[in-house]
């Protein structure tokens, strides 16, 4: 056994080191499988953003253009929820100026101004808008080119809705106070305007952490107009460009699955030959290691064959402490007398008993009833007596340890 442990050895030893080659893996991120999602405490963000924009109600064109530019500003708290969709929601502020005809005492913002144009025909007006914002954002990026961590620009669209309230100072009469106050001109009823909004976000990373921003916005507003019907709501023009800054919290980045990659060698001519010699001295190694352990098999083979006989035409069982024929042992001993009787050969009975029970007077006397009684069976179906022969055997006929006794407690009957 020593020498069979030691060539066994031999074969691993040798085989390991290509085998491990084989097995050698990489692992790498598939994007292609998609994005992991993050925890729900990852990914937010803060942005704060200020610009300009441009009222476009029907009587802003006759106010110069110059007087028509309001400050615009906003304070956003956002998530994005995978690398293409977020959500943003937050407050923003709306400076929205331009012009009124000469006597409307009810338009919004109106008082009376020392400057009027266009033949005196029309006056400024100017009010302000209060309100929360949300917006769904998509990143247009991240959508045709993949996504990339840390890319430098970002191009992100977005859509969203807004209500406002609004202040104006009270100008329903020529002589006003000039205070700001919400519901000017006395209908504040009128003075809580919705919008709609859309645009393009350009983002560029200044750190990993931090983004400035490019917001090209474009806001459908529902607001006050001057005309003959006095707060007639309409749906106005309210284009506006804005610069700001985004900040990141917690991780910001996301994550593909993770799969195996198996390398790919390439070979020259040369370092393929030199791999054929190699396995063609493997070959020859192996042929000898496996002649090597043939002759050992040979010399001395790991089943003895004493102990591994021919099998038996039949076996016949016996409960623990008896002898007699019992139950579908019957039935065997009944087929065995009928190929016995359509055969011309001598049989060899041999009778069995556990060595974990009794002792061995005990043991020799149940072996010699058992071998007995199945002799004097056959006989009695027809069997000559003359061609069958008798012993007992005092070893284990399966040595399978004490819970499989019963297997020992037997006739076998050979073909001799």
């Amino acid at each position: 056994m020593k020498k069979i442990a030691l060539l066994v050895l031999l074969c691993v030893a040798y085989l390991a080191p290509t085998m491990t080659s084989a097995q050698e893996v990489t692992y790498v991120e598939d994007p292609s499988q998609g994005y992991l999602f993050n925890r729900m405490r990852d990914n937010w963000f803060i942005q704060a953003d200020g610009g300009v924009g441009l009222l476009m109600s029907p009587y802003d064109k006759h106010e110069h253009f110059g007087h028509r530019l309001g400050a615009k500003a906003d304070l956003f708290v956002g998530k994005w929820f995978s690398p293409l969709i977020g959500l943003r929601a937050g407050f923003d502020y709306e400076q929205l100026k331009g012009a009124t005809f000469t006597g409307n005492y009810g338009a919004l913002g109106y008082r009376s101004w020392p400057r009027t144009f266009d033949n005196g025909n029309f006056v400024p007006q100017h009010f302000n808008n209060f309100g929360l914002v949300g917006d769904v954002l998509f990143n247009v990026s991240n959508w045709l080119a993949g996504y990339k961590p840390y890319r430098f620009y970002n191009c992100i669209f977005y859509v969203g809705m807004a209500v406002n309230w609004v202040y104006a100072r009270d100008g329903a009469r020529p002589v006003s106070d000039g205070k700001w106050k919400y519901g000017a001109n006395d209908d504040p009823d009128h003075c809580r305007n919705y919008s709609m909004q859309c645009g393009l976000l350009n983002s560029f990373a200044i750190t990993k952490k931090l983004d400035f921003n490019v917001d090209i916005r474009f806001d459908l507003m529902q607001e006050h107009v001057d005309g003959a019907d006095l707060w007639k709501k309409t749906w106005n023009e309210y284009p506006g460009l804005l610069l700001g800054l985004t900040y990141k919290l917690g991780k910001s980045e996301w994550n593909a699955p993770v799969t195996a990659v198996c390398p790919t060698y390439r070979y020259s001519d040369a370092e393929g030959d030199a791999l054929v010699a190699n396995l063609n001295d493997a070959n020859r190694k192996i042929a000898d290691l496996e002649d090597q352990l043939r002759k050992c098999l040979e010399e001395r083979p790991l089943v003895d064959p004493a102990r591994k006989p021919e099998a038996p035409l039949a076996t016949v069982y016996f409960p623990i402490n008896r002898t007699e024929v019992l139950g579908v042992q019957r039935n065997v001993v009944d087929a065995v007398a009928e190929v016995m009787k359509n055969e011309n050969r001598d049989y060899l009975l041999t009778g069995w008993a556990d060595n974990y029970t009794g002792n061995d007077q005990i043991n020799v006397r149940l072996r010699k009833g058992r071998v007995a009684t199945v002799k004097s069976e056959l006989v009695k179906k027809g069997v000559a007596d003359s061609r069958l022969e008798t012993q007992i055997n005092n070893g284990e006929l399966t040595d399978y340890g004490p819970k499989a006794a019963s297997l020992d407690r037997a006739v076998t009957i050979h073909r001799k």
